[in-house]
């Protein structure tokens, strides 16, 4: 089980979640009485109705489900990619997958999950798995 956020001001799922990314970690929830996994963050498990969930910190790898490219002009900073992420824990979300052009991301691509901090606000961010593995010693 992941510790929680230290973030005394965190109440709610919604800002402990936020917390720890604020602190450069991603958790999601599982579930102790089902063990399925769990995100975005709840107060109750949406398969059980339990209100025993933990937060754990996934492997961050996962699928990318759909995407699209969303156009803009050059100097308003480009063309940037929203994609769905199906994580290896079976939960979804958005984000986008950095570190490749937008029309570059495809549907079934293997990504992996970093946090990255803007502001002094953390946001989950992927990259391509492959790209990782090339880079690696």
């Amino acid at each position: 089980m992941a510790q929680e956020p230290t973030m005394a001001a965190a109440n709610g799922v919604q800002a402990i979640h936020q917390a720890a990314l604020d602190e450069g970690r991603f958790l999601i929830q599982r579930c102790v009485t089902c063990s399925k996994h769990v995100y975005f963050p709840r107060e109750h498990c949406p398969h059980c109705g339990s209100v025993a969930l933990d937060w754990v910190a996934p492997s961050g790898q996962g699928t990318v489900y759909a995407m699209t490219t969303v156009r803009r002009k050059p100097d308003a900073g480009g063309d940037y990619n929203v994609s769905l992420v199906d994580l290896d824990e079976g939960v979804r979300l958005m984000s986008r997958v950095d570190g490749v052009a937008p029309l570059g991301v495809k549907i079934g691509q293997r990504v992996q999950a970093r946090v990255q901090l803007s502001e002094g606000r953390g946001m989950v961010l992927f990259a391509p798995l492959q790209a990782l593995e090339k880079t690696a010693p």
